[in-house]
Order: structure tokens, then sequence, then C-alpha cells
């Protein structure tokens, strides 16, 4: 049951010095620091000060209720705690978020989902399309909290400069599911009324933020551990390419992650309660970190009481910007006169107490500067897998070089002995949307480089870190695939296309594999500028009026994947199943490594196969309907000789609308929102089982009424069924279906809606006639069969037709033996009209059988409606042959005591683990 009464965070008198995210939804102003004494926690950042309570609120570090009316509540990230748990605090202030990261890796932010989630940075509850989401990792925050965010993601292949020498848990806190226990004390440790727990992202084990420091440092990567790839395993140089490049990730998100690009209007305060600056005796401050935000027009806005000391408003200042620094190393000076703050009182530095009008008419715009100092203090750290200190310490002063500072640091790793013309200083940029690394010249001075770098952005230098790396000359290869070609040419004509076309220099890019069947070459690039040219110009040139598709291909490393590992390759088609396929690839993204997870709109299957091509065995898992699956079997049997695994098993996720396929491999028959870690797990234990494919030869020719074959009407086409084959009234219903969808494809977003589509346009059809026996002659085995009077003849390969139902029947039949999909038999049954088929979909009847063989041969003698696998077309007259596909395809089959516990966990309506992820409900 809901508990309607449940309570909410706390709400702090405003009367009594309320501080305000600067950072949720419009952006609000802060209240003036310094009205109460604060409890400063150097070590994680926070800057707490006693609030009174005017709402039930929670404990974010124990999430238990916070009784009374008094909390602990830091003025930078919103952090709430009882008095009692001050002592045991472990979640650290967003504002020192940058100096814990390990290995710099950038965010791929896209649109959030509408569940309840709270913000990584303000730790308040964001607010539907405000809100972003990494796609590859957990955190969620609100737009205007994004630029705040540093390059903390996860870490899913191999760095080519920035390495570790073990493989850590990737802790992120909160948004964990309600039933979340901890690992280390089995309490629970999830919370669906503030931001507490932590979750390691690669094995999903969760803990209490006071309990996870005593979790075994190195991460097994968890019960998936033999079907994810290991971040070592993967290789990938990324210099030039986003992240979204680097994850063929094609949801572009809408809003503009800059920091406050649009100017915010001072009375947009007022709008969450807060009384007009005029009555509450407030002056709002347009407030720039650094000439950047000047030049782009971004501000924070700080507000103020109309007394409020130099200091105090500086220190406003640094918290809206996450800035973690002492007050007293900064100052602002007034845009336009650049007219420095420096006397006592903010208000009357002009004038005497009565000149309140002083600060509007000097301007209200002002610049945070660092002061400029002698000497600083920066932290440098390896760039190599060491034990000890991740950084060193080192004092610059106005005479310090790189090279400089770069010998001071060798000293202190015990590295004096080398030569420091084997190391470089490098300087990164941990930006949430890129991390650029740039070397620094060994004469550059680096006060002048750090006093530069506040001066252009003061959040720039709080995510900015220093290395000291090794200079090596690392082979570059930037793997590409470049899509969209004409199918079926020869080699030396790909060749041609693509030096037409896209201009490359023969000394640096080189083919390495020709997939003609798909119209697509793979390139190996050896320069980073190269690559980046022919990706952007690829997605802008079109070959025979279609545009090309160019995607960044990841190196598998199969030589370093453990024996028994065998790897998932998901491929998901986000247009099947409404917005569930959606949802699916965002959460298998973060499940699993991105780098295995392919969006079928992206590139198709060829991508995947062709990344998994050297891997000597893995498994595929396909999200979508029968069509989907059937275009994933389609290119891998193109392209089979080409792969080291020529046979993968395929297991599936249905949603589609009929999903027959699914239902004979007990995958269900649609996906109704199955955790996907469950869905994982069970892909892990299915049974490999084989299947028929079949290959339908489709020969329009003019047949006469003798029998003799004339001229060809259009060419031979050639396509393969999995599923079944159908002409006639079946055909004619799919095919007006199609129609239909074409026509407004925006309505057909949920199976019941589609099914619903195709009872009406059964209706329509329950009085039509065409006698299809007539316009049909049948040989099977070379046998003539005779047909009964029908008006559908079906081929099927699998016991399922029309989402589930049973065309040929449970009867014994003396005649044909029972039917198997590995049998290399089809059954050949008939109906007889709509409501035929409406009977046997019910279960009240069977279809008409007709007979069972391997070889089938039809002379068509009328254009008629034709479908295979749901696919329909009308099909000229001529000959259609059926014959065996080469080899059976390996198919994953849900294991049977898997199914029941699926089955038993829906029913009782709780997850099958409580500390699985929650994504998928």
């Amino acid at each position: 049951m809901a508990d309607s009464g449940r309570a909410r965070p706390a709400d702090t008198d405003a009367a009594d010095g309320r501080a305000e995210s600067p950072l949720t939804g419009k952006k609000r102003a802060q209240n003036s620091p310094g009205l109460r004494p604060r409890n400063q926690n150097s070590a994680l950042g926070h800057c707490l000060r006693k609030v009174t309570l005017t709402k039930p609120t929670f404990c974010h570090s124990c999430s238990d209720f916070i009784w009374g009316l008094v909390g602990f509540l830091c003025e930078v990230c919103n952090f709430m705690c009882h008095e009692k748990c001050l002592k045991t605090l472990r979640s650290v202030c967003s504002s020192l978020a940058p100096s814990l990261v390990q290995v710099p890796v950038a965010h791929c932010f896209g649109p959030a989902g509408h569940k309840k989630r709270f913000c990584s940075i303000c730790r308040r509850q964001t607010e539907g399309n405000t809100a972003l989401r990494c796609e590859v990792c957990e955190l969620h925050v609100h737009a205007d909290c994004a630029s705040f965010t540093c390059a903390d993601c996860r870490s899913c292949h191999l760095d080519a400069t920035l390495q570790q020498d073990t493989f850590h848990h990737h802790w992120r806190e909160g948004n964990l599911p309600s039933a979340a226990r901890c690992e280390v004390c089995r309490r629970s440790c999830g919370s669906s009324d503030v931001m507490a727990g932590m979750r390691c992202e690669w094995c999903g084990i969760t803990s209490h933020a006071a309990c996870f420091l005593s979790v075994r440092t190195e991460c097994t990567l968890g019960r998936l551990r033999c079907m994810l790839l290991h971040p070592t395993c993967i290789r990938l140089n990324t210099r030039n390419f986003s992240k979204m490049h680097c994850y063929r990730i094609t949801e572009s998100c809408s809003h503009e992650l800059d920091f406050l690009d649009v100017d915010v209007d001072p009375s947009a305060a007022s709008k969450d309660g807060h009384p007009a600056a005029a009555e509450s005796g407030k002056q709002f401050l347009k407030v720039f970190d650094g000439d950047d935000a000047v030049k782009r027009g971004c501000f924070r806005l700080v507000s103020i009481l109309r007394a409020t000391k130099n200091e105090e408003v500086v220190e406003a200042a640094l918290r809206m910007f996450f800035l973690p620094d002492e007050p007293h190393d900064f100052e602002l000076h007034e845009i336009g006169g650049m007219q420095r703050l420096h006397s006592d009182d903010i208000l009357n530095r002009n004038g005497g107490p009565d000149n309140r009008g002083s600060l509007k008419d000097a301007g209200d715009s002002w610049l945070l500067r660092a002061k400029a100092r002698d000497a600083e203090v920066i932290q440098v750290h390896a760039g190599w897998p060491r034990s000890g200190p991740a950084s060193v310490s080192v004092s610059v002063s106005q005479s310090s070089t790189a090279a400089s500072v770069l010998n001071e640091v060798l000293s202190q790793l015990h590295r004096q002995g080398d030569e420091s013309s084997k190391f470089s200083l490098m300087e990164v940029n941990m930006s949430s949307k890129q991390v650029q690394r740039s070397s620094l010249s060994p004469q550059e001075n680096m006060l002048e480089k750090l006093q530069e770098i506040k001066k252009v952005s003061l959040r720039q230098m709080n995510q900015t870190r220093f290395y000291v790396v090794e200079n090596v000359n690392r082979t570059v290869k930037v793997g590409l695939l470049i899509g969209g070609l004409p199918p079926l040419l020869a080699k030396e004509e790909y060749v041609q296309l693509i030096q037409e076309h896209l201009t490359i220099k023969s000394h640096l890019v080189s083919i390495s594999h020709i997939y003609a069947s798909q119209g697509a070459v793979a390139l190996q690039v050896s320069c980073f500028s190269e690559a980046e040219r022919i990706f952007m110009l690829a997605k802008d040139t079109a070959v025979d009026n279609k545009l090309l598709s160019s995607l960044v291909i990841p190196e598998i490393l199969h030589t370093q994947l453990s024996q028994d590992v065998c790897p998932l390759l998901v491929f998901v088609n986000p247009k099947s199943g409404g917005l569930k396929g959606r949802e699916l690839l965002y959460n298998f993204r973060k499940i699993l490594n991105p780098h295995q997870v392919f969006d079928m709109s992206n590139g198709g299957p060829l991508a995947g196969l062709h990344t998994f091509r050297d891997v000597p065995r893995f498994r595929v898992l396909v999200c979508g309907g029968d069509g989907t699956v059937g275009w994933v079997l389609g290119v891998l049997e193109a392209v089979r000789h080409k792969l080291v695994c020529r046979e993968p098993p395929i297991g599936i996720v249905p949603l589609g609308t009929g999903n027959d396929l699914a239902r004979v491999f007990r995958w269900g028959p649609g996906y109704s929102g199955e955790d996907p870690h469950h869905i994982l797990v069970s892909v892990d234990e299915a049974d490999e089982v084989l299947m028929d494919r079949w290959t339908i030869l489709l020969d329009a020719q003019d047949v006469s009424e003798d029998g003799k074959d004339n001229e060809f009407l259009e060419p031979p086409k050639i396509v393969q069924m999995n599923n079944y084959f159908g002409l006639g009234i079946d055909a004619e219903l799919s095919l007006d279906f199609h129609q239909a969808r074409e026509d407004d494809p925006d309505k057909f977003t949920s199976r019941f809606h589609n099914k619903g589509v195709y009872v009406k346009v059964g209706l329509q059809k329950i009085s039509s006639s065409r006698s299809l026996h007539k316009e049909l002659r049948l040989q099977v085995d070379n046998q003539e069969v005779h047909l009964p009077n029908i008006e559908g003849l079906i081929f099927l390969n699998i016991p399922s037709w029309g989402s589930g139902a049973d065309l040929w029947g449970s009867e014994v039949d003396g005649r044909h033996g029972k039917p198997r999909i590995d049998d290399g038999l089809l059954e050949i049954v008939g109906v007889t009209g709509v409501v035929h088929m409406g009977q046997v979909q019910s279960g009240l009847r069977s279809g008409i059988r007709i007979a069972q063989g391997n070889y089938v041969r039809l002379t068509v003698s009328k254009p008629l409606p034709v479908q295979v696998d749901g696919e329909p077309w009308i099909q000229p007259p001529g000959h259609i042959i059926i014959s065996a596909a080469g080899p059976k395809v390996r198919m994953l089959r849900k294991s049977k005591q898997k199914q029941k516990k699926s089955s038993a966990g829906v029913k009782e309506g709780r997850p099958e683990s409580p500390s699985s992820r929650d994504g998928g409900h």
C-alpha cells in the first residue's frame, strides 16, 4: 500500500537563514552566509551549520528519520544529517568531487526518464524534463547542475595514457533500489526519501556510506562477470572523439550543458516562496567566475542581505560555483570599471547607510577573481600504477617551470635515477563532457599557467589536474566502420568509392575488412586528425543518394579474455516496444560494458558483429520483435565466414507485436518491465538449441495457362525465413496492417494497440473470398499435393503463429510426424478465412494439415499478397521455391526452472533479487 503520508526532506525556515540550492530547476538565489555558526569539515568538504527544521526529514548519512527540530545542513551540497552522525560522515561534498577522481572519464548526458531520482550535485529531487542522466553510469543531475559535475564516469576501456594497477569498485552515491541491502552489515541501505547509500556500478553491490570503506577495494564484477567485457580487454584510441561517438550513442540531449547560458531574472527567486528583494531587504548580484563566463554571459545569482561583509559575499559566491577554497584568497571586481570590492560593507562602500541605490547605480554584475600570489601548491599525480599516495605536493614559485616541477615530482616519487627527458608534465581538464589533455613545454612558467587558468575560469581550475607521464611512442590505430555504400561491389570498386568521396590518405588509412553484402568497409587509421576528418566527413557524404554512416569501433583484446568468460553481445532496437527499447538500451549500457551494447538504429547488427569478429566464444541477445531477430540472423549468415565464432547462440527480449519466436524459446509473449539484471542472469543460464532456417526463392515470371514459362516480370529475389511464410488471407491482413503503420507510425507504439488494429482489419475481410487453391500449384518433395478449398496457405517452421496460436494442432496424426524446430521439415497448413483464423487464435480449432517436407515448389498464377516473418508485399505470378538455408542456427532457450522463478516473482509482486538494479521497473 502506498504511504500517502510519507515525510519529505526538510525545508528549513527562510527566516532562519535557509540555504537554497543554487542549482535546482530555476536558478534559485542563495541567502547570505555567516548568519549562523558553521561546522567546517575539511576532510569531506562540507560546510555544515545547525538549522531549525520546519518539516519532517531524513538523514542523508543513515537515512533514518530526524527526530526533533535540529539538523545539520551543508550550505554547499544540501547534505542533511543528525548531530550524532557528524562523527561518522563518509559522504563527500560535491565541491571535493574532482579531487577524488582516479582516472578521468567524461560523461554521456542524455534526457532522464520520469522516475524519481536525486541529483548527485545538489542532492535534491530531479524534476522531469529538466533532468539529465549519464548513458553509461548512474549519475543523475539537474540540467543546470551538469556543468558542475566532474569526469568521474566508469572507465570502460584501456586508457592510452593513464592507468591503474588494480580494478577497483566504482562507487556512486544514492538512487539505490528501495530493497537494497548493505554488503557489510546486511541492513537496508536504500531510501526513496533522500540520496543515501553507495553502489558499485560494475558489480552492483550496495552499502551504507559509513560501511562501504570496509568492502574489499578490488572489484570482481559480480554475478555477471562471465558475460561482461572487462575494461582491460578493450582498447580504444579516442583523443579527438567524444564519449557519445565512442559508445555509438545517437540520442542527443536538447539541453545545453554549459551552465546558465540564458540570463536569469532575479525576480524568479520569488516564485519559490521568497519575498521580493525590495520587501525582504535582499540584494541580488550577478557573479561570473572568469573571463570566459563574461564573454558568454553566463553567471550565477547570489542574494545578500543589506549589511553583508565582503568576505561573506565572496564565500557565498564560492559556494554558488561549488569551489572549496578559502574566501580570503578571492575578491570581487565590478564588471565594466573593474572596481575592486574592498570595503567591509558591500552596500555602504560608496556612501552612508542611506545610500541604498549605490549598488544598483554602479552595476550588479561582478567578477570573482583569485588574488595574485607569489607561490602556489599544486598536486601532481603519477600517470602509472603505483602503491602509496596517488599524488605529491609541489610548491610553485615565480621561477618554477614545468621542467623544475617535473624534477621535483620525480624526486618525490623516487624516480630521480631516471632521465627527466623520458617524462613530461601533462595538464588534464576534467570537464564532464570531454577530458582534454595537453603536454606542457619544459620552459612553461607554472605560476603564470595557474593564474591564466584561474583568470579564464575558476571552475575550470577546480577541474584541472596535473600528471607526470612517461614519454612512450604509442601506435595510433583508430577503427572506423563506414556503411551505406552500394552492396555487392568488388574490392577495387570500394577502394575507389572511399578514395573518391572521402579523399583518404593511403599512407595513413587502410581497408581492413570489406562486407560487400552489407555495403560496408572497415578502416584502420593511424592518425587521430585523419580519423576525425573521415568520421565527420562520412556523416555528410551521400553515395547514390544515400547518406553514409560512420562508427568508431573498439578493439577487443581477445587474448586477454579469461577462459571462463563468454561475453554477451547485445542488440537493442529502440524503435520496438514503444519507449521500452530505449530504456533497455540505457539499462544494459550501465549494467554491462557499453562497448558490448549496440543500438540497431545506428549501424545495424554489422557494427556489433564486426567488433566481436575475433572473440572465440560469445553469445548474442536481441531486444526487438521477430523482424529484428530475423535481421540479426540474416546479417550473421552473410558475415559468418569473417567471424572466429561462426555460430553464436542467440537469446531474445521480445519487444514486438507477435513475438512468436520468443514464445517458442520461453522468453515470453512480450517484455513487461522485467528487471534487466534478471534477464541477463536468465541468458547466462539458458540452454542452447538448434533451429532450422529456410531460403525462399521468388522467381516472378509470366505463367501462361498451359503451364509454360514466359519472360521474367522482375529479377528473382531471395529471402530468409525463420518463423513462417504465408500466402493469401493471412498475408493480406499483414499487408493492410503494415500499410496502416506506414501511414501513421506514431500511433503504433504498443502491442495492445497493434493487436486492436489487426482485429479491425480482420473484421473488414470476413466476407472476402478469392479461392486461393485455384491460383496455386503445390509440390512437396517433388510430389504433387492436392489443395483443399482454402483462402490462406501457411508454411510453419516453429509451433507458434499469429501471436502464439498453435496452427498445426496437438492431435496425433499417423500421416505426419510431431513438429520440431530442428527436424529439417516444414509444416504446411491451410485456413479457410478470417473466421477460421480467429478460431485458431482462440484455441477452438486448428488449421487444415496439408503436408510436411523439406523442399517446396509453388506455382502462382496471379499476383498474391505474401508475408515472410511478418514482412508483407504483393508477389507477382511465377515460381516460389523453399529449401533449407545452410547450417542450423543456435538459439538460447530459457530454462524451465528459471521461467518458473520469474513467474513466481511476478505473481508475488516482488523482484527476484532485493539488491538488483531497479532500472527496468
